[in-house]
């Protein structure tokens, strides 16, 4: 007897060179959603934790907020280097 699915099984052989170059888009989506994901991350916990530093710092040396804007400073410092090392590392891979 013949069986139900061999047609379903020369199909997806027949379409297996679609499979693979699907296979490279969606790689190629999922590591640009990884780049900006990491962007994103650099960018909102650098700044965070310096701002947050800087409040405490605030508080407990009482300066009003100049150190809290000086952590932000810092923060914002901290997320550029990084982004600019994680661009650097992944344009590398890609030439």
């Amino acid at each position: 007897m013949f069986s139900r699915t061999a047609p379903a099984v020369r199909k997806t052989c027949a379409d297996r060179s679609w499979m693979m170059a699907n296979d490279q888009k969606v790689q190629s989506v999922i590591r640009k959603m990884a780049l900006v994901s990491t962007i994103s991350s650099y960018f909102i916990g650098c700044i965070l934790i310096g701002v947050l530093g800087g409040r405490w710092l605030d508080g407990y040396f009482e300066t009003g907020g100049l150190l809290m804007a000086a952590g932000f400073l810092v923060g914002l410092t901290a997320a550029v280097y990084g982004i600019y090392h994680v661009l650097k590392r992944t344009l590398g891979d890609d030439t």
